[in-house]
């Protein structure tokens, strides 16, 4: 028998190789997850989403032996026309990320003006109305709105909504 780990062969998908990567970075921006980053959306809204993009966590420096960690300021890089009415929207943001993280992550939000890449959403293949129909009825039975919509977006990704 052979002592080498079993590798499979032929291609493997990109988001594998390269989720080591990019979880790294977003730690060394001081991101415990990719979550804010990569539903940035979710949190906020497609508004200010579409102009507005997380940066990096700062963490404050805590010294040895204390327990619980302080919140963070999160540093968020914005369009310079819109820099003002996200900064009156601060105490929003900071309210929606630390109920989606599920903890007091995050206290203060820094705003830096520097000007986004057009974001393009990815454009979705079409869809069978009857697929569309029995993904529905699949999600029909969850009674919290959220969890419906995580698990339909779960389904279309998956090839539940395409046949």
């Amino acid at each position: 028998m052979s002592s080498k780990p079993f590798r499979p062969r032929g291609p493997r998908p990109l988001a594998d190789i390269a989720a080591g990567q990019i979880s790294q970075a977003l730690q060394q921006a001081g991101f415990a997850s990719t979550e804010v980053v990569t539903r940035w959306d979710e949190i906020v809204g497609d508004d200010l989403a579409s102009r507005s993009a997380p940066v990096k966590i700062a963490w404050p420096r805590r010294p040895q032996g204390t327990g619980d960690p302080e919140p963070g300021t999160l540093h968020v890089r914005v369009e310079a026309p819109f820099a003002l009415e996200i900064q009156h929207l601060v105490p929003v943001i900071v309210e929606r990320v630390n109920a989606f993280m599920g903890w007091r992550c995050v206290a203060a939000v820094r705003l830096t003006q520097i000007p986004l890449r057009a974001k393009t959403k990815p454009r979705e293949a079409p869809r069978r109305p009857a697929d569309e129909a029995r993904l529905a009825h699949l999600v029909d039975g969850f009674e919290d709105e959220g969890l419906k919509a995580a698990v339909a977006r779960f389904g279309r990704a998956v090839g539940g909504g395409q046949g």
